[in-house]
């Protein structure tokens, strides 16, 4: 009697946690296509003045041209320039500098397969994902071909500020790893030195409990659940890339088109094949997911370093306070409704005692801080399996000047998509946070002498 209970509410929460995200999903996805209309309208109407608005801002752009760009790197589910319409990931926060680029990388693909993307964003060319890896995981090996760079000039005298939310902050710090050890074929020149700062937004460096919630296996953190909120998500992107309608492609992609998946390519016994989980990214583990649990987390960050002439900085969001020695929700309206169950869920998460813990010294306590959709001490800065330098900040001023190889993090209280999306939730603090990580960008955080920023400043 108790455990047909106990399934029927797992059931119940599996039901309402859909519900809540496919609320969500379609309120963004209308928000969008609301948006888009009312810029055809508006385009349509005011063509005139629009043309004479673009040639003005060209002129802009060229007088800042030798800055090094801004690089603003979505997380899970997210989206660049020109996806979802107008819509903007960042809320608008690549508006606040004239030199910031914001890739579309593939919202659900691993984090692996995302630094390959960004890197031939950035230089231009066809993504190679690499011989090896498209082998083991079952993909093409090459994908989308950008004929132009959007900054084919990137080398160590030409280096990038990157600004990654969430699971974006992993994939630049993957690809960093790639540029040290020279990973890209055609380009023997790479260094780690291409890159000039990572800024962290909501950073998943260190896994998060929240993916064993949603359905990934605590014994490995790499297979499903059979019945959980991941496997309804996996059956929708392959359903969703097996139809492969080009409009709606365009308007909104998951990434996986190296893996195949349209019903030009497989038939329908391909996508029986793929839902039964035979092949495609979900039976291979190449998916962003199985990086984001402890053990993944753990095996990627073994093989990266925190660099000693790269700027390293980290904002970790938390929505939980402690009430009599107990973590629970810091407010009920301060949360957004589609993180509220989980805030609360991941503030009580215990391992199971019958699984092998994921590292050595772990505490469920540890782990109990978070904003919803990772834990607090996975933000902050890398941790497991070898703790990386860092500095924990109270005020700018007082760690300035800037030092590189060390991971200055701060405690934010807010939510996981606090700054993403929807720029009046934050209020004050976005312009807060944003204009903070630019100004350190322009007037802290150089490897040279920084002539050029001071005299855009004196302008």
């Amino acid at each position: 009697m108790i455990r047909w209970w106990i399934s029927a509410l797992q059931l119940t929460e599996l039901l309402v946690a859909s519900v809540v995200h496919l609320t969500y999903g379609f309120y963004i996805f209308s928000t969008a296509v609301a948006g888009d209309l009312s810029q055809a309208l508006s385009d349509w109407f005011f063509k005139p003045n629009l043309e004479g608005g673009l040639k003005g801002d060209d002129s802009i752009k060229t007088s800042v041209n030798d800055l090094p760009p801004i690089v603003l790197v979505h997380g899970i589910f997210g989206f660049g320039k020109g996806r979802l319409g107008g819509l903007s990931y960042f809320a608008g926060a690549e508006k606040k500098d004239d030199r910031v680029l914001v890739p579309d990388l593939g919202s659900l693909t691993s984090v692996y397969d995302r630094a390959r993307e960004l890197f031939y964003y950035l230089k231009g060319g066809q993504v190679d994902y690499e011989e090896e890896h498209s082998k083991a995981c079952g993909h093409s090996q090459f994908g989308r071909i950008y004929e132009k760079g959007h900054y084919p000039e990137w080398d160590e005298d030409h280096p990038i500020h990157f600004v990654g939310h969430s699971a974006g902050a992993q994939v630049v710090r993957v690809l960093q790893q790639m540029l040290a050890d020279k990973a890209f074929k055609g380009y023997e020149n790479t260094s780690e030195n291409w890159v000039l700062s990572i800024t962290s937004l909501s950073g998943a460096f260190n896994g998060t409990t929240r993916t064993y919630l949603d359905g990934m296996q605590p014994e490995d953190g790499r297979s499903l659940k059979p019945i959980c909120l991941l496997q309804l998500c996996r059956i929708g992107v392959i359903i969703y890339d097996w139809f492969d309608i080009p409009w709606l492609k365009n308007f909104y992609n998951f990434g996986f088109d190296h893996f195949n998946m349209s019903w030009k390519k497989i038939g329908i016994w391909g996508l029986i094949d793929c839902l039964l989980g035979n092949s495609g990214p979900f039976a291979s583990g190449d998916w962003i997911l199985p990086d984001l649990t402890i053990q993944g987390s753990i095996r990627l960050n073994s093989n990266i370093c925190t660099f000693p002439d790269t700027y390293y900085f980290s904002y970790a969001t938390k929505r939980t306070k402690k009430i009599m020695g107990t973590t629970v929700p810091s407010g009920i309206f301060g949360i957004h409704p589609l993180l509220f169950i989980r805030v609360l869920q991941m503030s009580q998460w215990r391992h199971p005692p019958d699984v092998m813990p994921p590292y050595k010294g772990y505490r469920d306590e540890d782990w109990w801080d978070n904003d919803g959709a990772l834990n607090t001490i996975s933000m902050t800065h890398p941790r497991f399996p070898v703790e990386h330098p860092s500095h924990f900040v109270v005020q700018d001023s007082d760690c300035q000047p800037f030092r590189p190889g060390i991971w200055y993090y701060k405690i934010v209280e807010g939510d996981h998509i606090l700054f993403i999306v929807n720029r009046e939730r934050a209020g004050t603090q976005f312009d807060l946070i944003y204009d903070s990580i630019f100004d350190r960008c322009r007037k802290h955080v150089f490897r040279k002498n920084p002539t050029l920023p001071n005299h855009q400043v004196h302008h």
